[in-house]
């Protein structure tokens, strides 16, 4: 009964595979090795969507998921995240999968969980709030960002090329879905460290800050580049510079707190942030102590200006 279950949830919500080929999606080609890499993170996300919504149960499905190569099994954790908040808003008699996944299992990977809630997001028409009350209460802006990826990935000629704007969301929101959307630029621009920087320049300049924020994030976390097409993408970034380092030092704290370290990701922090992985990954913890609540300034951006800020004293003194 339950694989039946399984099998008929699968077929009502399932992604097809080819979606996340760069020829479907009219991604820019770019260098041959990003282009295959970041088409095998789409893959495996999707193996994890998928094997969520044939099978929620927590344990039995972070085994399927830990079965994914370390490096890549964050985006299989993400992708098992986006089906289970889909699962939990559309059976309202069963809306604790994903909060058991977290508790358990998922623990390990709570900040790729959060961001494959936005995806489901982004699939829903109701309103926002009710299940974002329902995540952890300063992480629960990573599901936003979740949803700005989505967006950019999936619809990139609307919120990259034209540049709308996130219609359902409003204040702060916004700013956390141009983070995600910085991301997408990653993908949508095939890893170009020529182009991406070029693509935020159309964008309106106060928009600028958050995309170079995603853009840090998604490279230092899915790779595909040299240390040369870092070094070229932190000259262009300028003044947004701590920007870039933020979101690369978060990117090492989920792998730090994952346990999947990777070569990459160690690469990134040493030109974006003139750091280790490590030590980028302890200047993010070291910002959430005595973290002031949600105010005028939500406590998630009060936690990446205090990152971004000595990242920019790093910037003056070198």
């Amino acid at each position: 009964m339950n694989a039946d279950l399984g099998s008929l949830r699968k077929r009502l919500f399932g992604i097809a595979v080819v979606e996340t080929s760069f020829a479907r999606r009219g991604f820019r080609a770019g260098h041959a090795g990003a282009r295959q890499r970041l088409e095998q993170i789409g893959q495996t996300f999707l193996l994890g969507y998928h094997a969520a919504l044939e099978d929620p149960a927590p344990d039995r499905l972070a085994a399927r998921l830990n079965a994914a190569p370390a490096e890549l099994r964050g985006f299989a954790f993400e992708g098992a995240a986006m089906a289970l908040m889909l699962l939990d808003q559309l059976t309202p008699w069963c809306r604790y999968r994903l909060a058991a996944f977290l508790r358990g299992p998922a623990a390990a990977h709570v900040y790729m969980v959060h961001v494959g809630a936005g995806w489901a997001f982004a699939r829903l028409c109701w309103n926002l709030d009710r299940p974002l009350a329902r995540l952890d209460p300063l992480l629960r802006w990573l599901a936003i960002d979740g949803y700005g990826f989505h967006a950019g990935y999936f619809y990139w000629p609307r919120y990259v090329t034209q540049q709308a704007p996130a219609t359902r969301l409003s204040g702060y929101a916004r700013r956390v879905f141009d983070q995600g959307l910085g991301r997408s630029l990653w993908f949508v621009e095939g890893a170009d460290v020529e182009r991406i920087p070029a693509t935020i320049a159309a964008f309106a300049p106060q928009r600028h800050a958050d995309l170079w924020s995603g853009v840090g994030l998604a490279c230092a976390y899915a790779g595909g580049v040299d240390r040369a097409a870092l070094e070229a993408l932190l000259s262009a970034a300028a003044d947004y510079q701590p920007y870039l380092a933020q979101g690369a030092a978060f990117a090492a704290k989920a792998r730090q707190r994952a346990g999947n370290p990777v070569a990459y990701t160690e690469l990134a922090c040493a030109v974006l942030c003139d750091m280790s992985a490590d030590d980028a990954a302890r200047i993010t913890d070291a910002a959430l102590l005595d973290l002031p609540p949600d105010g005028a300034l939500p406590a998630y951006e009060g936690w990446r200006q205090r990152i971004r800020a000595q990242f920019a004293q790093e910037v003056v003194t070198l």
